[in-house]
């Protein structure tokens, strides 16, 4: 009878483990319950203003950490992040107001800077095989050296009126009551999850991140693919610095707390180095980070214990998917 009962726990572990590798069922059990005590025990939680003012924040974050999905369903890790991020806020703020470009020419550079930065990041590490945590924080520290220099330590100029009203928790798009930058989250988790999961450049993204060897055979350009993951990682980042430019983000440390924040997200999510994820987890994930932050800022809890708080959450979430065979071991 024990050796049919451990078998039958054994089964149901197996189970839950497959349930939770195709849908993220604790992730959002995790998220409605958070939300729950946040309702239970801070006033005002449940009013849209807060809500909206959550998701606002929450998009912040999901957007800096768009680009670290790919790059990481693509086996590698992007730590200029929040220099690109830096970068995006600084230009439209600086070209426009003091150096009087127009806009839309100070949101083609800042892209291409970003393009460029990207494509350094992907060619070197993968030409030199030198690791990408070296050489993105590397290039993350170059650019933001050259950012320093150029506004001589101080950024002076005011970014576009577009740029508040984007995240502003008050504004609307096209008369329906959600900030812009929500909707722009939206629209890109929904293209994000039908690039990676519908077409030929989201299946070689998985391959080369489950097995380069096996993608190589498959012929999938995994050098092409790998550095394109740190462009659209850094054309992300710049754009999402663009937006918090609006929030007060123009700044020489503005992109600094979206580094540890947007890898947090994507591995809370439930989005793992190795081909396993999607962004939509990564959603989940900034989701469920947002929530923690508001409920530890209303309880008067300080900085540090949040940092503390998204370690240990690292550590849980590492702990349940590190305990699985890595895909390319089932295969």
């Amino acid at each position: 009878m024990t050796t049919i009962s451990a078998a039958r726990q054994l089964t149901s572990r197996h189970h839950v483990a497959d349930l939770q590798r195709r849908f993220p069922l604790v992730q959002v059990v995790a998220l409605i319950v958070l939300y729950l005590i946040g309702a239970a025990t801070v006033p005002g939680w449940t009013a849209h203003s807060t809500l909206m003012s959550m998701l606002v924040m929450a998009a912040l974050l999901g957007l800096a950490g768009a680009g670290q999905t790919i790059v990481v369903l693509g086996g590698g890790i992007d730590f200029s992040v929040g220099a690109f991020i830096t970068a995006g806020g600084v230009f439209i703020t600086e070209l426009p107001s003091v150096d009087h470009w127009p806009v839309w020419a100070a949101i083609v550079f800042a892209l291409a800077v970003g393009a460029l930065g990207g494509a350094l990041n992907g060619v070197i590490s993968d030409r030199f095989r030198i690791e990408p945590l070296v050489v993105t924080l590397g290039v993350g520290a170059l650019l933001s050296g050259v950012l320093t220099g150029w506004v001589s330590g101080a950024v002076n100029g005011t970014p576009p009126s577009w740029t508040s009203s984007a995240v502003s928790v008050t504004a609307g798009t096209f008369g329906i009551p959600i900030p812009p930058i929500v909707s722009i989250w939206i629209v890109l988790a929904v293209v994000a999850g039908i690039v990676l999961a519908r077409t030929r450049a989201g299946r070689s993204l998985y391959l080369n991140g489950t097995n380069p060897v096996a993608a190589k055979r498959a012929l999938v350009r995994t050098r092409w693919t790998w550095t394109a993951g740190f462009i659209v990682s850094a054309l992300l980042a710049t754009f999402a610095g663009m937006l918090l430019a609006g929030d007060g983000g123009g700044n020489l440390g503005a992109g600094d707390p979206y580094l540890f924040q947007a890898l947090t997200a994507v591995i809370v999510g439930g989005t793992m180095f190795g081909g396993r994820g999607d962004y939509w987890r990564t959603v989940l994930g900034a989701l469920i980070l947002t929530v923690v932050t508001y409920l530890l800022d209303a309880h008067n809890y300080s900085t540090g214990v949040q940092e503390i708080v998204y370690g240990l959450l690292i550590m849980i979430v590492v702990a349940m998917y590190g305990r699985e065979r890595r895909i390319r071991d089932r295969v």
